[in-house]
């Protein structure tokens, strides 16, 4: 308490809030890849979608033993492009979250420079 306002001004605008910005932004990033569970559907890129897969059941007959190795196939396919498509949503999001996290964190710590510029520049147009 023993500080002038305006150097707690100058601590608060450069020291603490852009702590606080830097952590809101990191949570929103982990916040992202949990969403789209990035890193699970890496894990399980191969895995079948839904785990949607049929069994060969008991015996020995060829046509069903195709017929099942083809729709499991397809279901790993499917599971595969799915997981793409949500890895690649998910990263163009993470990549949208990073810029804008970068344009709040810049844009806090030039805003006071902008504004004594602003006000000069305007002191010097009416002038």
């Amino acid at each position: 308490m023993g500080k002038n306002i305006f150097f707690r001004y100058l601590g608060w605008q450069f020291l603490d809030m852009p702590k606080n910005i830097l952590k809101a932004w990191n949570n929103f990033l982990k916040f992202n890849l949990n969403y789209f569970s990035i890193p699970l559907l890496l894990k399980t890129f191969f895995s079948p979608w839904r785990r949607y897969s049929l069994s060969f059941g008991k015996g020995f007959d060829l046509g069903r033993i195709i017929e099942v190795a083809f729709s499991n196939l397809i279901s790993r396919g499917l599971g595969a492009l799915m997981r793409v498509f949500l890895i690649i949503s998910g990263t163009i999001a993470e990549v949208f979250i990073f810029i804008a996290g970068l344009v709040i964190f810049l844009g806090w710590i030039i805003l006071p420079f902008l504004l004594i510029s602003g006000f000069f520049f305007g002191i010097r147009i009416i002038f």
